[in-house]
């Protein structure tokens, strides 16, 4: 079978021609229409189709469609199809990967988004489009009734696919009215329930974008935030959202296990590999194969075992314990930690070349008390769910109360807020929430005239040790670290401020 390979000359004049003719398009609409007639023509193919993602990045809708060299009508009632599970376009989609298929089997592969007729589709041509910055925002589709060879033809259908993409956000950006760009636009920003996530302050908005972007795409994902600000909710919520969310989610916390019980867990081993390996034994990333891994506390992972995962975030392969044969995997890593990455590089803590590799799309959760009118959201659901798990008639809320929890600065952030509404539910007698239900530790305060310069100073002081302790769940070392104290200066300190290990 040979490959058609159009003429360099006129091949190139025709290309430049589709270039100035797309540069001219009025509207988004011409725009586009003109794109997938020139995809069909570049290509020599009976079938051109466009597919773009939703503002919020979680829908992927048929845009505009050649079929036969002629535009195919779009219903301006109708809502666009969702064709998130066509594994195949998912495939390239979210693989960031060129999709080429020179004998189209039908049987093998699935292809109900192709339109139906008498004549079969033989080839077959997906393509990832990217904007100027390298995200996915769409697919084209090109396919023939000859089984031929199309991956020829991506680079320069890719190229124009980035420019008609440069030129549909030019076109929307001239329709908005002046001054509306300053504004978020409500499209743009999912609402929180879209992430199964509650929240709708400016910090979450920013929270949900950011997964909306990282949503289809293979990026490494790394969570940076305060202890309970939720990392494994927006681990949950990308994976849920995304296109594996029909595979496995596994959690791991790497502080939770000593080193050479990490590493089994993780990679698994093999029959003799250590004394008690009576049997084969699958790891976490074969047992989230096709989904994704959640690694909490990346932070905590031991030196020897960071450069088997950078391994496995680079090559795709995981060797078992005990085995001399490394086998691919295809899993997403999320890691989360709650530690200053960037300063254990420098201290020689943790690797420069698997930070750098786990940070490629970072997402920084705010802490509850940058998060305003959330607080209150919160704490009704964690009411409504408490009253539903002791199956009592839900609690009013005095406004008091409400007031009382809004104006607290919860260091131990959605977790602090979550333990704390579920005692109070407990304690609530009358069915209505009170401020006495509530215990609320009193913040120092700093700007009390009667006290002189060194007693405020011990009171910042010994919030901050506190702060810093409570973040690493009463861990002394860890809170030394963090502080770049030794340990023994931190429990002089502690005993100095009266700092006990029940109030830490």
């Amino acid at each position: 079978m040979f490959t058609r390979i159009p003429q360099p000359l006129s091949y190139a004049e025709a290309l430049l021609g589709h270039y100035t003719q797309l540069a001219r398009a009025a509207d988004g609409a011409s725009l586009l229409g003109d794109f997938v007639l020139a995809a069909a023509g570049l290509s020599d193919c009976e079938l051109a189709q466009l597919y773009l993602l939703d503002a919020a990045h979680t829908s992927l809708g048929l845009d505009a469609e050649c079929l036969d060299g002629c535009l195919q009508p779009r219903e301006a009632a109708s809502l666009p199809a969702d064709y998130r599970d066509q594994q195949l376009l998912q495939y390239s989609l979210c693989q960031n990967r060129v999709v080429g298929l020179a004998e189209l089997n039908p049987s093998l592969h699935e292809v109900s988004f192709l339109p139906s007729g008498s004549r079969p589709w033989r080839a077959l041509l997906c393509l990832p489009l990217l904007d100027q910055q390298q995200a996915v925002l769409g697919l084209l589709l090109c396919a023939s009734h000859q089984a031929r060879d199309l991956a020829g033809f991506a680079e320069p259908l890719g190229q124009l696919g980035t420019f008609v993409l440069s030129q549909l956000n030019l076109l929307q950006r001239l329709r908005r009215p002046q001054g509306q760009d300053a504004a978020p636009q409500p499209v743009s920003s999912p609402c929180a329930s879209g992430y199964g996530l509650i929240g709708n302050s400016s910090a979450m908005r920013q929270t949900y974008q950011l997964i909306g972007k990282v949503l289809h795409s293979p990026y490494t994902v790394m969570l940076n935030g305060e202890t309970g600000t939720g990392k494994e909710l927006v681990a949950r919520a990308i994976h849920d959202c995304g296109p594996r969310r029909s595979a496995a989610f596994i959690v791991q916390n790497c502080s939770a296990l000593p080193e050479h019980l990490l590493e089994s867990e993780l990679f698994g081993y093999r029959k003799g590999a250590f004394t008690g390996a009576d049997r084969d034994r699958h790891g976490l990333f074969d047992a989230a194969d096709g989904g994704t891994l959640f690694l909490d506390e990346i932070g905590d992972m031991p030196l020897s075992l960071q450069a088997k995962l950078l391994r496995v975030l680079q090559e795709g392969e995981v060797r078992p314990l005990g085995s001399t044969e490394t086998h691919c995997i295809d899993v997403r890593i999320i890691a989360a930690t709650h530690r200053d990455l960037s300063a254990m590089v420098a201290a020689g803590e943790f690797r420069e070349d698997l930070y750098y590799r786990l940070a490629q799309f970072p997402i920084e959760l705010p802490p509850l008390r940058q998060r305003g009118d959330d607080i209150q959201h919160l704490a009704r659901h964690f009411a409504d769910k408490a009253c539903a798990f002791l199956r009592r008639d839900p609690c009013h809320w005095s406004d008091e109360a409400l007031q009382r929890l809004a104006a607290y600065a919860f260091p131990g952030n959605v977790r602090e807020l979550k333990g704390m509404v579920e005692r109070a539910v407990l304690l609530c007698e009358t069915g209505e929430l009170l401020p006495s239900h509530f215990t609320l530790r009193d913040l120092p305060n700093a700007t009390d005239r009667s006290l002189n310069l060194r007693e405020r100073l011990e009171q910042v002081e010994r919030s901050l040790l506190l702060d810093c302790l409570r973040k690493n769940n009463g861990n002394r070392t860890l809170a030394a670290r963090e502080l770049g104290l030794p340990r023994r200066t931190l429990l002089y300190r502690m005993g100095r401020l009266n700092i006990g290990p029940a109030e830490a």
